[in-house]
C-alpha cells in the first residue's frame, strides 16, 4: 500500500519545485508534532503573505502542508523507506516562468531567517538547482549524484553537508535527510558553503521583493463583462486563462466558436495585469476569431486592434476553462485524469496487470479516488474551471460601473521590452552570467594564432562531462583528470589538497596510425586482426608491423607527386585566385606561383560567415563560441 501511495503522489510534470521546512521538533508523539507544525505553519504563512499579496503565480502558488512522522512514512516505498523528520511540505509547478522557482527560494530564505532553527530543502526535476547557479565555484567532484540530499538553507545561508573522511566513494553514498538536518543544526559552521557560492545565490535573489513589480505588465483589453468582473474580483485567474488558451486543442477551439458562457456582444475596456511571461505568451499566440461568433475586431493597423485582440484571447481562455469544468465525481471526460493515468502506466503503477482485471481495477479505483481528492492541488484539474463557473452564477457586479471605469483606466505599460536587439541580448547575458575570457578575433588578428587556438581546443582532452577550453577553465576548478581526496567539502576553502591521477584512456597513437594507413592503402594484414570473431582489439596493431615500408614509401612519394601536379594545374586556373597566397618556393617551373595560405583563408572565411549571420546564431558563432573564441566583425578592413 505504501508503494502505491508513493507512486500516486510522485506523478507530476517536470516543471515542479518541491520544498521542505524542518523545524526543531523532538517529540515522537504525532499529536504533539501536529500542534507544533501548525504553530510553525501559521507563522510561515504570515511571513510569506506580505511578499505574495501582489504576486501573480504562473501555475501553482506557494503552499505548505503539515506532515508528521506517521503521515510522512505512508508516502514512501516500504522497501526503501526514509522517515523524514516532522516538516512542512509543498510542491509548486512553475510552467514556463522560472521566476516562480527562484521566488520560492527567496521565500524559503526569508523563512529560515525569521523562524529560529528552521532548515529548508528545495529541489526540482534537475536536482539541486541551487548549486547549478554556482557551478563555476564547485569542486570537480560535485555532480548530481554526490550532492543529493546535501543542500539546504539555514538562517538565510546555503549549507552543503560535507562527506566524512571514511566515505571513499561519494557517488555511492546518499545521505539521509534527517541526518543532514541534524548535522546542520549541531554544527552549522562546518556545512556552511563558501562565500563564492553564497554570493551567487545572493546575487540571484538580490532584486526581490522589488522584482515582483518589475515582472508585471499592465495592458488594456476589451473583455466580455463577465470576464472583466471575474478578473476584477480575482486577478490571478488571468494565468490559467492565458495558459489554457496558448495550449488549446481542436476540442477547445470548438468551445471558442460557441462562447456559451462569455458571449462577445457586451464588452468593456478593462485594465489587465499579466506577468511579462504571460503577456509574451499571449501576444505571440496567433489566433483569428470567427466573425460568426460575434467578434468585430478592427483592422490590424487600427490603434484599438491590440486591446481587442488581447480581449478575444483572454475571453477564449476563460471559455475553455469553463468548458472543461465537470461535476466533482465525473472524470471520464477529464483530460487531466487521462494524462494522470498515462503517467501512472509509465511508472509501472499497474505492475503489468491485465487491463480490466480485478487487481487492475482495484489499483485504478485507488488512483481515481486519490485524483478526485487531490486534483485541486494538481494543475491538470478542472477545479479552476469549476471555480469560474461558480463565479458566473454567484458574482454580483454592475455593468454600468464597469462601463464607467473605462474613462479612468491606468496607463498601459510600454511593451518595447518584447523586442530585443542582439546587442541588448549580449549585454543582458553578460550582466547575468559575467564576461567570459575570450580570445578576440578580428580582421587584424594573427591568422597563425587563430589556427593555433582552434588546434589547441581540438587537441584538448575531454571527458564524459564535456570539454572546456584549456585557457578558460575556472580558476577554482582543477584541470580535467585531477581528483580531490581528503575531506571533500563545499565549505569556505574549496581548494583542498589535490592529487593528480592519470585517468585518461590508454591509447597507442602509433598503432592507430598504422591501422588507418593500412586502410587508406587498401591493404589487409595477413594475420587475423581483421576477423571480427577473433576478439582482437586496436591494441593488437601495436604488436604488428605496418605494411611493408618500401610499399608505404612508394605510395607516399606518388601521393606527394600527385599533389604537386594538382597544385600546378590549379595554379594555372582562376580557382586559385579566390584563395589568399603566401610567398613560397619549390615551384620554379611556374612563374610567380604562390602556395595557399591556409591560416589566412580559414580566418577570412570564418569572418565572412560571421558577418552574414547579422548578429544571429549561425555556424561560426555556434562553433567558436564554446571554444572561447570571440569574433569581432565590426572592422571593415578586408586586408
Amino acid at each position: 500500500m505504501a508503494r502505491n501511495v508513493n507512486v500516486l503522489e510522485s506523478v507530476r510534470e517536470d516543471d515542479f519545485v518541491e520544498y521542505y521546512l524542518f523545524p526543531p521538533i523532538d517529540s515522537r508523539d504525532e499529536k504533539d508534532q501536529e500542534i507544533a507544525l501548525n504553530r510553525v505553519l501559521i507563522q510561515a504563512n504570515r511571513i510569506t503573505e506580505k511578499y505574495t499579496q501582489r504576486y501573480l503565480w504562473h501555475k501553482d502558488e506557494f503552499k505548505l502542508t503539515v506532515r508528521t512522522w506517521i503521515s510522512n512514512s505512508l508516502i514512501h516505498d516500504s522497501e526503501n523507506a526514509e522517515f523524514l523528520p516532522p516538516h512542512l511540505h509543498g510542491v509548486t509547478h512553475f510552467g514556463d516562468n522560472i521566476e516562480d522557482e527562484w521566488f520560492i527560494v527567496f521565500l524559503l530564505r526569508e523563512l529560515t531567517k525569521e523562524i529560529d532553527g528552521l532548515v529548508a530543502r528545495v529541489y526540482d526535476a534537475d536536482g539541486e538547482f541551487i548549486l547549478i547557479e554556482a557551478a563555476d565555484y564547485l569542486p570537480s567532484w560535485a555532480n548530481p549524484n554526490t550532492c543529493e540530499n546535501r543542500v539546504y538553507i539555514f538562517q538565510g545561508n546555503v549549507h552543503v553537508v560535507p562527506f566524512d573522511e571514511s566515505e571513499t566513494c561519494p557517488e555511492m553514498t546518499q545521505m539521509a535527510v534527517n541526518e543532514a538536518v541534524s548535522t546542520i543544526l549541531n554544527n552549522p559552521v562546518e556545512s556552511l558553503a563558501s562565500s563564492d557560492i553564497q554570493n551567487c545565490i545572493i546575487n540571484k535573489l538580490k532584486d526581490y521583493p522589488g522584482r515582483i513589480q518589475d515582472n508585471l505588465h499592465r495592458a488594456n483589453a476589451y473583455l466580455p463583462v463577465g470576464v472583466a468582473a471575474i478578473l476584477r474580483h480575482k486577478p490571478g485567474l488571468i494565468a490559467p486563462a492565458v495558459q489554457v488558451f496558448c495550449n488549446r486543442d481542436p476540442v477547445d477551439v470548438k468551445a471558442c466558436k460557441a462562447m456559451k458562457y462569455f458571449p462577445p456582444e457586451n464588452r468593456v475596456n478593462a485594465s489587465v495585469t499579466f506577468t511579462k511571461c504571460l503577456y509574451a505568451m499571449l501576444t505571440h499566440s496567433k489566433y483569428v476569431p470567427d466573425r460568426r461568433t460575434g467578434w468585430n475586431v478592427p483592422k490590424s493597423d487600427s490603434p484599438q486592434f491590440k486591446a481587442h485582440n488581447l480581449g478575444v484571447k483572454i475571453a477564449c481562455g476563460f471559455e475553455i476553462l469553463v468548458s472543461q469544468a465537470k461535476p466533482s465525481e465525473d472524470i471520464d471526460h477529464d483530460k487531466g485524469w487521462h494524462n494522470y493515468v498515462e503517467k501512472l502506466k509509465e511508472k509501472n503503477y499497474f505492475r503489468g496487470l491485465l487491463e480490466h482485471s480485478r487487481d487492475y481495477n482495484d489499483l485504478l479505483n485507488k488512483a481515481k479516488e486519490y485524483y478526485i481528492n487531490h486534483r485541486d492541488s494538481m494543475h491538470y484539474a478542472p477545479a479552476i474551471g469549476q471555480e469560474i463557473l461558480e463565479l458566473t452564477k454567484t458574482l454580483d457586479y454592475k455593468i454600468d460601473e464597469l462601463k464607467k471605469s473605462e474613462s479612468s483606466l491606468p496607463p498601459e505599460d510600454d511593451d518595447s521590452w518584447l523586442d530585443i536587439t542582439p546587442e541588448e541580448l549580449d549585454k543582458m547575458l553578460e550582466e547575468k552570467y559575467g564576461q567570459k575570457k575570450f580570445v578576440t578575433v578580428n580582421n587584424n588578428s594573427d591568422p597563425a594564432s587563430f589556427s593555433e587556438t582552434i588546434s589547441s581546443f581540438l587537441n584538448h582532452v575531454s571527458d564524459v562531462d564535456g570539454v572546456e577550453h584549456p585557457h578558460l577553465e575556472s580558476p577554482t576548478r582543477p584541470p580535467r583528470g585531477v581528483k580531490k581526496r581528503s575531506k571533500v567539502s563545499f565549505a569556505q576553502d574549496t581548494k583542498a589538497e589535490n592529487k593528480t591521477a592519470n585517468n585518461r584512456i590508454s591509447f597507442d597513437p602509433n598503432a592507430f596510425s598504422c591501422a588507418v594507413q593500412n586502410i587508406l592503402n587498401f591493404v589487409i594484414p595477413d594475420d587475423d586482426s581483421w576477423d571480427l570473431e577473433s576478439g582482437s582489439d586496436m591494441s593488437d596493431y601495436a604488436e604488428d608491423e605496418c605494411v611493408d615500408e618500401e610499399t608505404y614509401q612508394d605510395v607516399k612519394n606518388k601521393m606527394e607527386e600527385y599533389m604537386k601536379e594538382m597544385d600546378k594545374e590549379l595554379a594555372a586556373t582562376t580557382i586559385g585566385e579566390s584563395f589568399e597566397k603566401k610567398n613560397g618556393d619549390g615551384f620554379d617551373d611556374i612563374e610567380s606561383f604562390q602556395p595557399v595560405d591556409i591560416d589566412v583563408n580559414a580566418l577570412k572565411n570564418i569572418l565572412e560567415s560571421y558577418r552574414s549571420q547579422l548578429g544571429e546564431a549561425g555556424p561560426s558563432s555556434n562553433m567558436l563560441g564554446p571554444m572561447g573564441v570571440h569574433l569581432d566583425a565590426s572592422s571593415k578592413d578586408e586586408d
